[in-house]
């Protein structure tokens, strides 16, 4: 296992507690539809940036949702660049990184990038 490996590896075991990991095209399809239900977020993240770090880690300090409220999952680019790709091209939001999408009755109605990403942003939509 290689330096970048591990970190991806330490990264996604490193995850905050209930966040999900988004690694299959069939799972971004199933996110919009479960939207319907309940909102769903999408964190987008470079293991290898320390912007993407810093909004991870803003993220995780800052968290303050029950799990009733939202579904959050993370997508790791570097592993899954064609799923970043699909997230790009069927909810219609130009790809940055990092990025968080908010998802609610199938529909994009939040999306912040670099240092605008924080749970402030992501309750206001809610």
């Amino acid at each position: 296992m290689g330096f970048l490996d591990r970190m991806r590896s330490d990264q996604q075991s490193d995850l905050k507690r209930g966040w999900k990991v988004l690694d299959s095209l069939e799972q971004l399809s199933q996110l919009v539809e479960d939207s319907h239900q309940k909102p769903i977020a999408i964190f987008k993240h470079s293991v290898t940036c320390g912007i993407s770090a810093m909004s991870k880690y803003q993220l995780e300090s800052d968290w303050d949702f029950r799990e009733e409220e939202l579904d959050f999952y993370y997508l790791d680019l570097l592993s899954n660049r064609n799923i970043s790709n699909q997230v790009a091209d069927e909810l219609g939001v130009v790809h940055q990184s990092p990025q968080v999408i908010l998802l609610k009755d199938g529909e994009v109605v939040y999306h912040a990038s670099h240092h605008a990403i924080g749970v402030r942003g992501l309750r206001s939509y809610l």
